[in-house]
């Protein structure tokens, strides 16, 4: 299975987040992965309706974590952010144009594997993918370092 640009940019988006003290804005997080601004403006929405950032106003507002990393878990995320989870096009317990989809050992077979797939990820939080924060951090700070002068220009 191959997860949507939205998907992987929104787990990054929320990794980040996860190892930041202060908020974290969308220009901030684009620059830092190098990600269109536009399109993570569109994944913040989605993240923020389902429950996982919250936004803050103001001169030091930005993007939030809206509960602790460890209650963040990857399958909540890529349940809210995929559209489909069809593998093929048979996939479907609604597909009518094969007589075989609910007796196929190809679909019975691809239900078991996404099934699998989905349970890594249920047991899976935010907060264990961002545990080596360590380096997470320093690409951070590298980062900001090099704005730094951008900023007193």
């Amino acid at each position: 299975m191959r997860l949507t640009n939205q998907t992987n940019y929104a787990i990054r988006m929320l990794m980040y987040c996860a190892t930041k003290k202060e908020p974290a804005t969308v220009g901030e997080i684009a620059q830092f992965y190098r990600l269109p601004q536009p399109f993570l403006f569109k994944i913040t929405k989605v993240l923020v309706d389902a429950g996982f950032l919250c936004t803050q106003r103001g001169r030091n507002g930005g993007l939030r974590l809206a509960s602790a990393a460890d209650d963040i878990v990857l399958g909540d995320v890529v349940r809210a952010t995929e559209a489909s989870f069809d593998i093929a096009e048979c996939f479907s317990d609604e597909d009518v144009s094969c007589p075989l989809v609910n007796t196929c050992g190809l679909n019975q077979t691809l239900h078991e594997a996404l099934d699998a797939f989905m349970a890594v990820l249920d047991r899976t939080t935010i907060a264990e993918l961002t545990r080596n924060q360590h380096n997470i951090r320093v690409l951070q700070q590298l980062h900001e370092a090099r704005l730094e002068p951008l900023a007193s220009a």
